[in-house]
């Protein structure tokens, strides 16, 4: 459980372009000396492989870092049928043991899934089947909810769960209850244009439960000690490399919003004649290092926290979930006020510099703004959440990815250098194609065609 924790942590946050490029796809950063990811050249580092084999199998430990991290389904597998054998476990315990396996499974499942469409589901990690088939992708969504659904109903927050196993809460069981209902009400509003029925139940049923503060979200500790340090930490400082730089289309952003985030989430630029001040680079080109804002300080941390779920994204989702006419509670309003507020204060907690009172009339002022507050900003609900979320998930680039995608928000324009049309999922690994070539056909001949412009089902607009 400990490893399929760290292997998830570690892919949602590595920035290696070997794996995980969602911080470039979403244009937060672009690239200098190879700009080859920024213009969608994806399969010469194989990196849609690369992300598969890590969130499907991997290794079975941190013992093969940095190279192969810990797969996450299987150790996930492995973990409920050690848990399940063990028959010295209290019931009530087994039962908050297997549930946050299932949890993390489902998160696990949405990432497959948010990435390529249909994929191996029902035959995965099944050794006998070596050649699984591929699921439908709705399908696999409706089986997530009611997996989540059972877990759910299965945790018990008077007794104990993992212990000292679970690296993200601990073996606390309410903030598992939390972080269950996020994610619940995550992939609901995922799925609102696709089944907007259901999507409207599920968020219904989640909204009570779910993440109320900062201090309740889902992180993974990184340590300072290499291999379990963050990989934003092994990219940017530990590598010796100087491969990013913040993107024109983000920072000026940021610049023309006067964002309080702006110093935390990158450094000025350090020559040239945009020296001493906040400056991006255009994505898909060569870049110089010294010439644009490289990023901030906190992620050269090597402690810095992964974040998997926060408490900014469950408000921003609420507001969403209001303006879809969903029974959530609260107004649109108060919960995109409450998802900024958030976002700017966490980021606040990496500012020795300023304290929390700072950044709480940081984030009034900034939220005073005609061009932010909910009430003048420019645009439909789609576009005024969608450009303050993309802000506010900087350090969740995949999820960013996926809300840019079904909001459509903000518009990402790309690179007149592109090797194909904007991103709307990653193509399936090549080995696929080799070695399960009729499953592989059939999945691409469902989906439209194994294309990055190939929207997922979710996405209907």
């Amino acid at each position: 459980m400990s490893s399929a924790e760290l292997g998830l942590a570690r892919n949602m946050a590595n920035v290696s372009v070997n794996s995980n490029v969602f911080e470039l796809i979403v244009q937060y950063w672009a690239e200098t000396t190879y700009p080859d990811e920024t213009n969608y050249l994806f399969e010469a580092r194989n990196i849609p492989r690369t992300f598969w084999r890590n969130m499907y199998l991997g290794s079975t430990s941190s013992s093969n870092l940095p190279t192969t991290p810990p797969g996450v389904l299987a150790n996930l597998a492995e973990a409920k049928s050690l848990i399940t054998a063990d028959n010295t476990l209290d019931a009530d315990v087994k039962a908050n043991q297997l549930a946050c396996a299932e949890v993390l499974s489902v998160y696990a499942w949405s990432v497959l899934v948010n990435t390529f469409g249909n994929i191996p589901y029902t035959e995965a990690l099944d050794y006998t089947k070596p050649q699984p088939k591929y699921d439908d992708a709705a399908t696999i969504y409706t089986d997530l909810f009611a997996r989540l659904n059972a877990a759910i109903k299965a945790m018990n927050t008077g007794k104990g769960g993992l212990g000292t196993a679970d690296i993200i809460y601990g073996g606390n069981m309410t903030s598992w209850m939390r972080f269950a209902n996020s994610l619940k009400l995550r992939l609901a509003i995922t799925t609102a244009d696709a089944n907007a029925a259901n999507s409207k139940t599920q968020a219904e049923q989640a909204a009570s439960g779910v993440f109320t503060s900062n201090a309740q979200q889902a992180t993974f500790a990184f340590t300072s000690v290499y291999p379990t340090a963050n990989p934003l930490w092994e990219n940017l400082v530990q590598s010796a490399r100087h491969d990013f730089v913040g993107t024109t289309t983000f920072v000026n952003q940021l610049n023309t919003l006067s964002d309080p985030r702006l110093p935390l989430y990158f450094q000025p630029t350090i020559a040239g004649v945009n020296k001493g001040a906040y400056s991006g680079a255009p994505t898909g080109a060569v870049n110089v290092y010294t010439l644009a804002s490289t990023p901030g300080t906190p992620l050269n941390n090597p402690a810095f926290p992964g974040m998997l779920a926060s408490y900014s994204e469950v408000e921003f989702l609420l507001a969403e979930a209001v303006e879809r006419g969903f029974n959530v509670g609260g107004t649109a309003t108060s919960h995109y006020n409450a998802a900024i507020t958030a976002s700017i204060a966490y980021w606040g907690t990496f500012d020795a510099a300023n304290n929390s009172a700072y950044y709480s009339t940081a984030a009034a002022t900034y939220l005073a703004q005609p061009s932010v507050a909910y009430t003048t900003a420019t645009g439909t609900y789609k576009q005024k959440i969608g450009i303050q979320k993309w802000i506010a998930e900087y350090i969740q680039p995949f999820q960013a990815w996926t809300d840019q995608r079904r909001l459509d928000y903000p518009v990402l324009v790309a690179p007149s250098t592109a090797q194909s049309g904007y991103p709307e999922r990653l193509e399936y690994p090549a080995e696929e194609q080799n070695l399960n070539a009729a499953n592989y056909a059939a999945a691409a001949a469902a989906i439209g065609g194994d294309k990055v412009e190939t929207k997922i089902f979710w996405d209907k607009f």
